[in-house]
Parts: structure tokens; C-alpha cells; sequence
């Protein structure tokens, strides 16, 4: 029998994509940023860093590598939720809006940190009206697809259960309208575990 599958984002949902940009900063700088809002929803407003012109964020982008991808830490909670997940049935997949290139790092990052996850769709961050991970999710037709970016539940099947992770508020783009697209709020995936084992 087919276990039931649910599509889970990366950043800000298993991993803690603050961190890894503040590790990030160090490589590219030798300096370690000071935290500014732990509240923020965006790493440069969480961190005092200064805006870059185009060639230090040049320089800035080339960290974000085989070793970025393949070292981003974990959120407290995630992988505990994961494997109570799996417990209950699930088969987990990872649906992560970066590029394809790098889904083998971010595959061997998450299993490093024992996250029983054994696949990766990266479906690149294209914007536009409807998700860019609006395709594999309807190819995958999970039960429920779990994201920390409102507009990522644009275009999702609306069959498919689809909880949105609030975590940091200030400047978030969680708000308005779209709100109507998630099904469930939750604050981090230990709390859509909860929600969606307790039904």
C-alpha cells in the first residue's frame, strides 16, 4: 500500500535558513553579523548587515554553494516532527523553491541531520500569480503541503491540504487576502505535527 505523502518546504519549515545566511555572511566578510530583530521574516532585516552594492552581492551570492546548501541547521523541533510523522504513516518529500543544482546538497544536508526525507523536488523561486512549486504539487498529490511563504500556496490544488508557517512576523508577507489560501496556521512544524496527527 501507497503511503500517504506530505510536501514539506525547507527553509523555515525544517531548516533555519537565518542561520545558514549569517554563516554565509562570515564566509563571504570574516565578520559574524549582530542579530537585529530575532522577530524579522527576512535575513537581512534579522541581521545588522549593510545593503551591498552589485559587486560585494556578487560576491555575496557565491556563498550560497555546494557547502551553503549542504550545511544549513535545523530548526529546533523539525526533525522530531518529521520522524513522528513517518510514525504515523507518512512519506515525506521535500518541495524546496531553489535551483535544481543544488538539491542533492540540500537532500545531504537534511539527511545529515537525520531527517527522514530520502527526496528533494527544487522547483527554482520564479514569482509570478501562481507558485512555482503550484506544478510538483499537483504531480505529487500529497495530503498536505506545508510552507513558511504565503504566495507558495498559490495554485495548489485546492484538494491538498496546504498550512502555512507564520514563525518570525515583522515584515512578513503572510498577510491579506491570500490568507484565505491556508487551510491551517501554525507557528513551526512540531505545532502542524500536532494539528495534523490530533485530527
Amino acid at each position: 500500500m501507497t503511503r500517504p505523502i506530505l510536501a514539506l518546504d525547507a527553509d523555515g519549515v525544517l531548516l533555519d535558513f537565518h542561520q545558514g545566511y549569517a554563516r554565509a555572511w562570515e564566509r563571504a566578510f570574516g565578520v559574524v553579523p549582530v542579530e537585529r530583530d530575532p522577530l524579522a521574516y527576512w535575513p537581512m532585516d534579522r541581521w545588522q548587515v549593510e545593503r551591498l552594492d552589485e559587486e560585494r552581492r556578487a560576491h555575496f551570492r557565491n556563498h550560497f554553494d555546494e557547502l551553503f546548501w549542504s550545511t544549513v541547521p535545523a530548526i529546533p523541533g523539525a526533525i522530531d516532527a518529521c520522524h513522528r510523522l513517518v510514525a504515523a504513516g507518512y512519506h515525506l518529500i521535500c518541495v524546496s523553491a531553489l535551483e535544481p543544482q543544488h538539491a542533492p546538497a540540500r537532500l545531504r544536508n537534511l539527511q545529515e541531520h537525520g531527517f527522514p526525507i530520502e527526496r528533494v523536488c527544487a522547483t527554482g523561486n520564479a514569482l509570478g500569480p501562481r507558485s512555482p512549486k503550484a506544478d510538483i504539487i499537483a504531480e505529487l498529490d500529497p495530503a498536505a503541503f506545508v510552507d513558511d511563504y504565503l504566495p507558495y500556496l498559490r495554485g495548489v490544488p485546492p484538494h491538498v491540504h496546504t498550512a502555512l508557517i507564520l514563525r518570525a512576523p515583522n515584515g512578513s508577507p503572510n498577510v491579506g487576502n491570500d490568507l484565505a489560501l491556508a487551510k491551517s496556521v501554525h507557528q513551526d512544524l512540531a505545532e502542524f505535527a500536532d494539528f495534523w496527527l490530533n485530527r
